[in-house]
């Protein structure tokens, strides 16, 4: 697969994922990694990146398994943007599974 596309869609995910409730990094690789073969290498700059646009926010909360854990929030920006994120990929979705599914002209 394209690796721009992968990065795009990885990213939807991320945003998808943490509009539904807040998340932890290695928590979100283990969620999309289920279905799309990611590593951590992937998602941390994706995080930072969106935190640094203003779509999330970051809060710190103790773990009883190491260091506390920097959790991510969206933003009200973040859930507009996500929401239209969305909208364009169904629509391109839909557009892609038209041409796919056309039936030839005889």
């Amino acid at each position: 697969m394209n690796t721009q596309f992968h990065k795009g869609v990885v990213e939807m995910c991320v945003l998808a994922l943490v509009s539904k409730q807040d998340h932890y990094g290695y928590e979100l690789v283990n969620a999309i990694s289920t279905q799309i073969p990611i590593s951590e290498g992937t998602i941390y700059p994706i995080l930072r990146r969106l935190t640094q646009e203003g779509y999330f926010e970051t809060y710190l909360v103790e773990s009883n398994e190491g260091p506390p854990r920097k959790y991510y929030r969206m933003t009200k920006s973040g859930r507009s943007f996500t929401q239209s994120l969305i909208k364009q990929w169904e629509d391109f979705t839909d557009s892609v599974d038209k041409i796919i599914h056309l039936k030839p002209k005889n």
